[in-house]
């Protein structure tokens, strides 16, 4: 069941005004018939029942990874995404001999295309069906906490198997508007992902962490890899034997890209937003959450850049530029919030629907419901320092590998219906990919460091945080002197560092485990109950969630239904539509952003240091002026990237940018620092979209990377010059 992280958390208490700015919202496919006359008088020249249509073009070209979307422009498999959503695959292959982070990449046929990390899959959604009266069958408001839970659990788990009965298939539920739906999704499953070509660091992520969600922005953020299938055309692990898969529709690449003024739209996977959150979690975001977070991933990443040894710095490369991304985020979201006064507007929210819900008949039920929500939340508060050391603690490489390993023996002594969501038999083929490329991101010593910030920042909890289990192994130890010792002598005495002896564990069963005299394993056994605990914690207030927001829920869309304004769910990580206009904005009074940027002022912004660091063909080739026809005329240059007002959040990365005709125009990689906290409140004049222009991503793979068999597979000359 895809739960969205944080579901026992509130919502805002009025939906989003719509009349009047229609660019706001990431809506399903299903409701984009209702909204004709609105797409119709931004520019769509395709009917909105196209759009609807889950396996007919245009949305039967994008794909997901689960934590980016991409999109087919092939019938041989080939798929556009950000470069920073194919780094994992990029930095599985790189050394610090064979650098392919900052040298790029481009396979010259498809046997010189690379494997990119066994756990990555291509997604490709075939149906949305709504499964709400099969999940919630049963329930009154009598079933509350853990019991709950479990009964959405097992009818979710059931109606997946259904699906999944199916081979080379990935089934889940999501959970909309809080728990009022549950839809089940079906995808496709695309096991054997490859990389074929990715540009240089200096082009793909030029500007690099100074210049993220800023404006103006010169970055190459593409990559293209390939889905590969059996040779039965079915989906399959790696093999050499597999076949480029051939998708039923791919995406035209219209290389005349767009103007000032003209509609486009994003499809794509966003992951997640805050709309509908109470005013309370927007103060708890702004005063703990964010500050807590920026000061703790500052450390991981001053960890991690001081450490001596470049292949160690290497293997970190991608939780560094994780770690940025959120510390620039977060500071982004934390300004905004306080700019737009959002706890202010929230509460007024609140206060409104309060007195309509006072003169309605079933309004004192639900203000019952609201108010348990909010003891929900101040219970979470109490220990939110401790569950956050933890979860972090729990997320280091070796202890999930080995939290993994216990777990899932512990779960195969049961029915496959009856194992926890996460470590059933579908699951077992990734959690062993991942034990298997652990080493690309792992060293020991760098996550000895990592280890102790975490356990010395435990230490100093007060009494009632603590947990006894981890306590007891930590005996006394406070200072990072000690607790360093102590995270390296259980390293040293552990064989789960060796890949070999973690895959024999992967098989082990769980008395084989509990025996084991190896000293990560003992003390993952020693943690398994605090671990436990903090499951049931969750699982009770998921429970109560389940039971109080979805009444909520219905209460809010009855309300804003009754002004006439049309409801979005809030991003959960399913397929959804969102367009607007190519368009600049005003940051601040005396200041006029424009909504495109050129190859002249990328020149300009080079430096020759890191990361403002163009590659020298570039520079040269923009000297020259060799634009060949990928120039605009009303530019005079080739546009490099470019801004829009339409909605989307994390998730959306690599997500096509399409024409009204549903022609890929460029790809979205990034939002405006303003816009950071729309995921909470979205403000129409000043949250702007930015892509990179197709025509800069066309210009880089002919005159610079000489990518012209890759353009040529996509119906486009090979010579636009």
């Amino acid at each position: 069941m895809r739960v969205l992280p944080g579901l026992l958390l509130s919502l805002s208490l009025v939906l989003p005004a719509m009349h009047g700015h229609a660019d706001e919202g990431m809506w399903q496919p299903a409701q984009l018939p209702d909204l004709e006359v609105q797409l119709k008088a931004r520019g769509l020249d395709l009917e909105p029942e196209d759009l609807a249509r889950l396996t007919e073009y245009p949305l039967g070209a994008i794909v997901g990874f689960g934590f980016c979307t991409a999109s087919f422009v092939s019938p041989d498999g080939l798929v556009v995404t950000n470069h920073h959503c194919a780094y994992g695959a990029i930095q599985y292959n790189s050394t610090p001999e064979r650098n392919l982070l900052a040298d790029g990449f481009l396979a010259a046929t498809h046997k010189d295309e690379l494997p990119a990390e066994p756990t990555m899959r291509i997604f490709v959604t075939e149906s949305i069906e709504d499964v709400t009266a099969r999940i919630t069958e049963g329930l009154d408001d009598s079933v509350t906490g853990t019991a709950r839970h479990q009964a959405i659990d097992r009818a979710s788990k059931a109606v997946v198997a259904e699906c999944e009965a199916t081979p080379g298939y990935r089934c889940d539920v999501y959970v909309f508007h809080q728990g009022l739906s549950f839809q089940l999704v079906r995808q496709l499953e695309v096991r054997d992902v490859r990389l074929v070509y990715a540009p240089a660091s200096a082009i793909g992520k030029f500007g690099g962490d100074i210049d993220n969600w800023m404006w103006p922005r010169h970055t190459g953020d593409f990559s293209f890899l390939r889905a590969y299938v059996g040779p039965d055309g079915k989906p399959a692990a790696y093999s050499e034997d597999n076949v480029p898969y051939k998708p039923r529709h791919h995406l035209k690449v219209q290389p005349e890209g767009v103007s000032a003024g003209d509609f486009v739209m994003v499809t794509g996977y966003p992951g997640r937003t805050n709309r509908y959150r109470l005013s309370e979690e927007v103060r708890d975001a702004i005063e703990w959450q964010y500050p807590t977070t920026i000061e703790l991933y500052q450390r991981y990443v001053d960890i991690v850049e001081g450490h001596p040894d470049a292949e160690a710095r290497l293997k970190y490369a991608g939780n560094i530029a994780s770690w940025n991304n959120t510390l620039k985020n977060f500071g982004g979201q934390i300004e905004g919030l306080r700019r737009a006064d959002a706890v202010a507007v929230k509460a007024r929210g609140e206060e409104e629907l309060e007195r309509w819900l006072d003169r309605n008949r079933d309004g004192e039920r639900l203000k019952a419901g609201v108010a348990r929500l909010r003891e929900e939340l101040a219970k979470a508060r109490g220990t939110r320092e401790r569950d956050l050391l933890f979860r972090q603690f729990s997320g280091l490489a070796m202890l999930r590998a080995g939290y993994s390993i216990e777990r899932l023996a512990m779960e195969r002594g049961k029915p496959d219906a009856e194992r926890e969501y996460g470590f059933q038999q579908r699951d077992e083929a990734r959690l062993e990919g991942f034990l298997r490329t652990i080493d690309r991101r792992f060293d020991p010593a760098v996550e000895v460091k990592l280890g102790t910030e975490l356990l010395v920042r435990y230490a100093r909890l007060p009494a009632d945080q603590r947990i006894a289990e981890l306590d007891a192994w930590l005996d006394g130890a406070s200072t990072a002197e000690a607790i360093s010792a102590r995270l390296t002598a259980l390293y040293a005495g552990s064989s789960l560092t060796d890949p070999a002896r973690r895959l024999e564990w992967f098989a082990a069963d769980l008395d084989a485990i509990k025996a084991s005299d190896d000293a990560l394993l003992r003390f993952v056994d020693a943690l398994m109950p605090a671990w436990l605990r903090a499951e049931e914690q969750d699982k009770q207030a998921s429970g109560n969630a389940f039971l109080y927001r979805p009444q909520y829920m219905q209460a809010m869309i009855d309300y804003n239904r009754s002004r006439n304004r049309p409801i979005y769910p809030d991003a959960n990580n399913s397929l959804r539509v969102s367009y607007g206009t190519v368009t600049g904005y005003s940051p601040r009074d005396g200041m006029q952003y424009l909504p495109f940027t050129t190859l002249e002022g990328l020149a300009a912004k080079h430096t020759g240091e890191d990361p403002f660091d163009a590659t020298q063909r570039q520079l040269d080739e923009i000297a020259a002026r060799r634009h060949g026809s990928y120039a605009d005329p009303a530019l005079g240059s080739v546009p490099v990237n470019f801004l829009a007002d339409l909605d989307i959040t994390g998730g959306n990365s690599g997500s096509p940018t399409l024409n009204g005709k549903g022609e890929l125009i460029g790809l979205a990689f990034d939002g405006n620092i303003e816009s950071v906290s729309a995921s909470w409140l979205f403000e129409p004049a000043i949250t702007r979209s930015i892509h990179v222009d197709v025509r800069y991503m066309l210009w880089v793979m002919d005159v610079v990377d000489g990518a012209h068999h890759l353009l040529r597979e996509m119906g486009l000359s090979a010579a636009r010059r």
